[in-house]
């Protein structure tokens, strides 16, 4: 299989298991071969098919393919961190908890690989091995930010990196709310993002925020959770560290009142700045930085040489890019010498250094320690795989006229784009009919296939959003007109101002005006200066009159929406709405088709319904491509496909950006995004909502009388080979061969020692007193329980001993049978019921059906009458069979909730570990009791059970309800599995309910 024709060869969820080929030039090759591609700073461009490979862009020096060292030396350590028999270790339990419940394999949520690996990179260099790689980082530090310590996690866009930064935040405020003394953790945070748009959705780093990251995406388990809303976070722009004016007086007034300081009188302090932007962390100390795009934060090299000779408006956004960095930088340097800055993390898709900065553009930050880069993210299919062209039937030039529209307008001559200032234009140059033929035909190209996907999408009407073709234009002149052309437009007269009739836009579906003139509502197509926007500036006169229409007719929406005053909401107010939303079902810019953008669209402008883009500017670089590509790599769909375990491939089409991974691909029609489903509690029936308790653990104190055991099918323990090779032979290629067997020494093992062992083990385990001290009195009874248990339930197949249980991996899981038969016996004695209590969450003891509230894409839904969710999101055909019977029994259903989103889980040990299990139901029973005190049952629906299947389901019946019943707080509790036969699902409930429950 060629690269083009399937490149998604890897899970998401995994360490990719493969990779394809990159030839010397840094071309995939189509050859697919085993493992991981080494970190390499290489951008692979696929060549024209016509002719060699001029006019192609390079990324820094790309044409050579570079090994990252660092990257893969600390890859390389983390990699065997995570793989070896001691996964993990060297963290502290915090650390711990977080990357298990990462990595839990029944998350309804998972993790991309690189999301986790960014996390197990940074813990490692933090807590495992902190001094193997600090003296690199701090020298590659040492140039571009002195007196600063940053490490770098280069992830590609859409590959989840405001999850990442969330996942630091819980790593640090978990673990430091657990050591508050410890100086390697702070639970004070300043996240800062390159502009609005970003900093406006970086909100959701706020634990306070309603839509936050770490409950919406279950990034942290409940009883670390508090630890995260006690955390100090500001989220902030690096344009709010410029020093503002404490006065407004003119230039000359403050020259005159200054003094001997003149002007910097009235300006803030470096003090008054920090305590305006992040008040809330005057007083801490050492805070760490999260560093959103941070390629846009570096110190300027000094004497440091531009690798190529600038035009004007490449000098120009040279001498931009070294302003933003200056500020944002300065801003850090002034927290640090007043607050102190423990650690700055930088997450970005390019960590490189742009134009301006005296470095090579392109070159990668030195103090990137993981990388997850585009073409790793194609591999595994987690963004979209852009598309460009590579031949066409022009007899001129070693490249498609479309990859690179803007340069093949200007070597063309005749009709050019305007120049930047409308109002010094000819008047044939501001006509909207006018535009270049080049432009116009690849735009209508590009729209020829838009409209295909767009009705592929309109199809499903119930997805309620469209495809976005996005056009990303070098000014504002040529934004508006190709605006105009695309959209439609009105014809003034000049000197009353009056308008005389209106244009139909080009393009049915972006039509603003239509062919009778009359505008649209809702708008289809939107003008953006993304860049203003992003600043917080105000819109220059040259962009509002551009776009004044546009302005008032979304500001009239809002108003209609009721979401502000007409004369208080801004123009860049309501803009900076409309781009926010495209893409997002019942918001303002949720009919918006298409988005005409002046300048690069705004970085972490997160919709991910872009399938068409279509550049109308200069592209010096490779990395100025990826970047405005990147707009449009975000999934539609997240939905793993059954048969192959990978997400399908999805496309973005490209034209006019020279820029590529895959040359052409499948010409498959595109898939239209999967219906999103919001599920809620049921506000308007309180009388069905299901409380439960949050159990952390079990507190079981036997009474003070002789121990007997109730063996049942869960305490046999079976021994064979495969568990242990009995006998091994060994070969040498020549020479004598032996035999190691086991058998040997066991034999000379007496079994009344291990019998004796194996029942010390249980009573250093289980059974202490109320204050914590061994039990030792028990130890007689104890060894006659264990003895039986190796008489009764150990299975010794093949060769195997039963000496063999003197290894602790069999040892404790004898013990753990012996332990749970003992706690079964209790159940037939009334004296015993107050002996097993729940060691509830001593923050959050108890969860409801009260608070649900997400969206889901899942198509196996159940729609409910007797559930206090509004929905049943099902796994599987099974689950949704289960909720519909649970409908049919009402009357003997009180009410019933698929646990999914409720945070309900059980602890239980299995194989010497503790671990959480999330059961599938709760089911509330009237067994004649009535309603006000209904039987709790928790339903497990399983298939094939295995050895952790029936460590869950004695835990519970065991343990966990027991225990819960004994509390007598949260009501009367049972449980029920429900195996193979699955039709019996109605007489299996109500058989629980006719067993003899605690009153």
């Amino acid at each position: 299989m060629s690269f083009t024709e399937d490149p998604v060869i890897n899970s998401p969820f995994a360490a990719p298991a493969f990779h394809f080929e990159l030839d010397k030039d840094g071309q995939p090759t189509g050859l697919i071969q085993p493992g991981r591609r080494e970190s390499l700073q290489v951008v692979p461009v696929p060549a024209s098919r016509r002719g060699a490979r001029q006019g192609e862009l390079q990324l820094g020096e790309a044409s050579e393919i570079k090994v990252n060292s660092l990257i893969n030396s600390i890859r390389a350590r983390v990699d065997l961190w995570r793989g070896g028999p001691q996964r993990w270790k060297g963290v502290g339990p915090e650390t711990l908890r977080l990357l298990e419940h990462w990595t839990r394999e029944d998350r309804s949520r998972k993790l991309f690989f690189c999301q986790v690996e960014a996390l197990e990179t940074l813990i490692y260099l933090t807590e495992v091995d902190p001094g193997r790689f600090r003296t690199d980082i701090e020298a590659a530090n040492a140039e571009a930010n002195p007196g600063l310590f940053r490490v770098a996690s280069k992830m590609a866009t859409g590959s989840g990196k405001t999850t990442v930064m969330a996942m630091i935040i819980a790593w640090h405020a978990a673990n430091k709310a657990r050591r508050r003394n410890s100086r390697q953790f702070t639970d004070a945070f300043l996240v800062v993002s390159p502009g609005i748009t970003i900093r406006d959705r970086l909100q959701v780093l706020l634990p306070s925020d309603p839509k936050n990251v770490y409950e919406q995406l279950d990034l942290v388990p409940p009883d670390l959770l508090d630890a995260v809303r006690k955390a100090r976070i500001v989220v902030t722009n690096y344009h709010a560290f410029m020093l503002r004016e404490t006065e407004q007086l003119s230039k000359l007034n403050r020259q005159i009142l200054g003094g001997r300081d003149g002007e910097k009188r009235f300006i803030e302090t470096e003090g008054q700045m920090i305590a305006r932007v992040a008040k809330s962390l005057m007083g801490r100390r050492d805070i760490v930085v999260l560093n959103d795009e941070a390629h846009h934060c570096y110190r300027h090299k000094v004497g440091g040489e531009e690798s190529e000779k600038l035009d004007a408006d490449g000098k120009a956004e040279a001498d931009k890019n070294d302003e933003a960095a200056r500020v944002w930088i300065s801003g850090l340097e002034a927290f640090d010498r007043v607050l102190g800055v423990k650690t700055i993390y930088d997450v970005s898709a390019t960590p490189f250094f742009l134009r301006g900065s005296g470095y090579p553009e392109g070159t990668l930050f030195q103090w990137v320690v993981s990388d997850f880069g585009l073409l790793d993210a194609i591999e595994s299919g987690i963004v979209k795989v852009p598309r460009l062209p590579t031949l066409d039937d022009s007899i001129q030039g070693d490249l498609p006229k479309f990859r690179n529209v803007y340069e093949e307008i200007k070597k063309a001559g005749g009709q050019q784009l305007p120049r930047k200032g409308r109002g010094k234009q000819a008047a044939s140059a501001m006509d909207p009919q006018n535009l270049p033929p080049l432009l116009q035909a690849a735009v209508e190209a590009l729209y020829g296939n838009y409209d295909k996907t767009f009705q592929a999408w309109a199809a499903k009407p119930q997805l309620g959003r469209p495809p976005v073709f996005i056009v990303v234009c070098n000014n504002t002149a040529t934004s508006k007109l190709i605006y105009d052309w695309m959209s439609g437009y009105d014809i003034v007269d000049p000197d009353s101002g009056e308008v005389l009739r209106g244009i139909a836009g080009r393009f049915p579906l972006f039509r603003n005006i239509d062919e009778a003139g009359n505008h649209a509502s809702p708008m289809r197509t939107v003008l953006i200066d993304s860049e203003q926007l992003d600043a917080g500036d105000a819109l220059s006169d040259e962009f509002l009159a551009a776009a004044a229409p546009e302005i008032e007719a979304f500001r009239q929406e809002m108003v209609r929406r009721g979401a502000g005053q007409a004369d208080k909401l801004t123009p860049a107010t309501i803009l900076r709405q409309v781009m926010n939303t495209v893409g997002r079902p019942g918001e303002l810019g949720a009919e918006i088709r298409c988005v005409v953008s002046v300048s690069m669209l705004t970085e972490g402008w997160d919709a991910n319904t872009v399938t068409h883009i279509m550049g109308v500017r200069a592209f010096g670089t490779q990395l100025l491509c990826e970047q405005v590509v990147g707009r449009g790599l975000r999934r539609v769909s997240y939905e793993v496909d059954p048969q192959t375990g990978r997400f399908p491939v999805e496309y973005a089409d490209v034209l006019g950006i020279p820029f590529t991974f895959a040359a052409t691909g499948k010409d498959t029609a595109p898939k239209p995004p999967p219906t999103i489903t919001r599920v809620t509690t049921k506000k308007d029936r309180p009388d069905l909502a299901i409380r439960f308790p949050r159990v952390e653990g079990y507190r079981v104190v036997f009474p003070r009388r002789p121990l007997r055991a109730a063996f049942g099918d869960d305490s046999r323990f079976e021994l064979t080979p495969d568990m242990i090779p009995v006998i091994t032979e060994v070969e040498p290629v020549v020479g004598e061969a032996i035999t190691l067997d086991l058998r040997i020494d066991a034999d000379k093992l007496r079994l009344k020692s291990v019998i004796f062992d194996v029942a010390g083990y249980t009573l250093r385990k289980y059974f202490r007193d109320e204050a914590g001290e061994i039990e030792v009195w028990r130890f007689p009874e104890l060894a006659r329980i264990t003895e039986a248990w190796f008489d009764t339930q150990l299975d010794c197949r093949g060769e195997t001993r039963p000496q063999f249980m003197k290894w602790r991996q069999f040892a404790d899981q004898a013990a753990d049978r012996i332990y749970r038969a003992v706690a079964r016996s209790l159940e037939a004695a009334p004296e015993a019921r107050e002996v097993r209590l729940p060691i509830l969450d001593a923050y959050n003891p108890e969860g409801s059906t009260n608070h649900v509230d997400f969206t889901t894409s899942k198509t196996k839904l159940l729609k409910t009458v007797n559930s206090p969710i509004t929905h049943v999101v099902a796994d599987f055909d099974w689950e949704l069979g289960f909720a519909e019977a649970m409908e049919r029994m009402d009357g003997q259903v009180i009410a019933y909730a698929k646990n999914h989103n409720l945070h309900f889980e059980v602890p239980y040990e299995n194989l010497g570990e503790m671990k959480r299990y999330r059961p599938d139901f709760i089911v509330r029973l009237d067994d004649g009791h009535g309603s006000a005190d209904a039987l709790n049952v928790v339903v497990e629906i399983k298939g094939q059970r295995d050895a952790a299947d029936a460590a869950k389901a004695d835990t519970m019946e065991s343990l966990w309800v027991p225990a819960v019943n004994n509390a007598r707080r949260f009501g009367r509790w049972a449980f029920v599995e429900i195996g193979q036969d699955r039709y019996e699902t109605e007489r299996a409930i109500l058989a629980k309910a006719r067993e003899p429950t605690l009153a």
